[in-house]
């Protein structure tokens, strides 16, 4: 199935695509299906049950919160997170439930009292992919009018039941000017071609929007992960949660300042854009699924270091970067996994610090055999990445790791680009062992809140 840069770079808000972004376009699409098959005047009540990793972390991950505003209708590119906190307080309060509320005409107001009819079960799993939930509509006698099942895949992409068994290429008319599947596959155009990796992208884009259209929405994402890096380190205070975790990026930012020459610090600088996304994401705040919310602060830090700290950087750059990142995505999605339900944080913050890598080396000149080496490096080196949130927030050891995974792309990077870009181990290779390695990794090591650093935190 042809995917765009787009959809891959979609915007919304925290703490999480697969347990936020991907359930509250899930609720969406629920509603807009009832008013599509002519139902929604007969609902009388809704019923959504959340199974595996939406079930265990659920609540950690704002996902009752995001279901709530996609019955009503908000869309997660749109909704303004404040207005979201205040529409969740009021249905919460009044027990009510405006079905597509926020189309005007379309309102139609039910009860709802979330402890009995929003269900999140621990240990219960669908077979199809961790992140599941199903929705069901009654009549006011009790009589199912829908049953839906949706499936959160990763990086707020979403999947129903219907399409699970549908083969994607018999639907997908999508014609790409170079349809790649594998790493090889891109090298192979960029050799018969003269392209580069981020050309040969931007050819693709074309399928679906002019080139101005194209230029003009990638620095769009861009100027998003901008403003979100600017809110992050002009914010102070206690993370929502529980775990009373202190926002460190604002103060350390002001540290850094006070030092001097930013370009003596720009490791530390990355790192500290990293970390200043995903406090913005934790507290829920608007960011770029990048792929994913867990790891959106790798790729707006290895841009801003782009930016800031290399010399000759233009906005020619920036759309090479992010065509770049763009088309390692797609091959890591399409041939292992962007959730850390499935792989574990190897599939998100790996995923995320591979793109980076790969984008950087392009943003700097590297030729086509470099950018892939470089976003080989950047997956190896994160290969076995459990996913074990303390207390199921996107905030222990989350935050922290996004800087590290910054720094570890540029590094990446900068050895490819001193190489001629052969070695050893490709990226298809690489992207193989890591969907072999979330396969045999323990469930309770892949975003269940049940191993790792979720269970062995001292409590204060």
């Amino acid at each position: 199935m042809a995917i765009s840069v787009f959809d891959f770079f979609s915007i919304g808000i925290g703490p999480s695509s697969s347990h936020t972004v991907g359930p509250m376009r899930a609720a969406q699409f629920f509603a807009n299906r009832l008013k599509e098959d002519g139902l929604l005047s007969q609902t009388a009540s809704v019923r959504v049950e959340l199974f595996g990793s939406l079930g265990a972390t659920g609540r950690g991950h704002a996902t009752p919160k995001a279901v709530l505003l996609g019955l009503e209708g908000h869309s997660p590119s749109t909704i303004d997170p404040d207005v979201a906190d205040a529409d969740v307080a009021r249905i919460r309060r009044t027990k009510r439930l405006r079905l597509l509320g926020t189309e005007i005409g379309d309102t139609h107001e039910i009860p709802f009292d979330e402890p009995t009819q929003l269900i999140l079960h621990m240990r219960r799993a669908l077979p199809y992919h961790a992140n599941a939930m199903t929705l069901f509509a009654y009549d006011r006698d009790g009589i199912p009018l829908l049953e839906k099942t949706y499936y959160s895949v990763g990086g707020g992409f979403v999947v129903d039941e219907d399409s699970v068994c549908a083969d994607p290429d018999n639907d997908d008319t999508t014609q790409l000017a170079y349809p790649f599947h594998t790493g090889a596959q891109l090298l192979k155009f960029a050799r018969e071609t003269g392209l580069s990796i981020s050309s040969l992208m931007l050819e693709n884009e074309k399928a679906w929007r002019s080139e101005e259209e194209i230029r003009a929405g990638l620095l769009e994402i861009w100027k998003v992960m901008q403003e979100c890096i600017t809110r992050g380190l002009n914010r102070e205070g206690i993370l929502p949660g529980g775990l009373e975790v202190r926002r460190r990026a604002a103060t350390s930012a002001r540290q850094l300042r006070a030092e001097g020459d930013p370009m003596m610090h720009r490791t530390e600088w990355t790192t500290i854009y990293a970390m200043a996304v995903n406090e913005e994401n934790a507290a829920g705040g608007r960011v770029v699924t990048a792929p994913t919310n867990g790891a959106a602060g790798v790729l707006p830090a290895v841009l801003s270091h782009y930016v800031n700290f290399v010399p000759g950087a233009d906005e020619e750059g920036i759309i090479r970067f992010l065509l770049t990142a763009g088309a390692i995505g797609m091959l890591i999605k399409e041939n292992a996994s962007l959730s850390g339900a499935e792989v574990g944080c190897q599939g998100e913050v790996g995923s995320a610090c591979s793109m980076a890598a790969g984008a950087f080396a392009e943003a700097i000149g590297g030729t086509p055999e470099q950018v892939e080496n470089a976003a080989e490096i950047g997956m190896e080196h994160n290969l076995g990445l459990t996913c074990d949130p303390v207390g199921g927030l996107v905030q222990i050891p989350c935050i922290e790791r996004n800087g590290m995974a910054a720094v570890k792309a540029v590094t990446a990077a900068r050895m490819a680009m001193r190489g001629d870009g052969s070695h050893k181990v490709s990226l298809d290779d690489v992207i193989k062992t890591m969907k072999e390695t979330g396969a045999d990794m323990s469930v309770k090591y892949k975003e269940t809140a049940r191993g790792g650093l979720a269970v062995n935190l001292t409590e204060c």
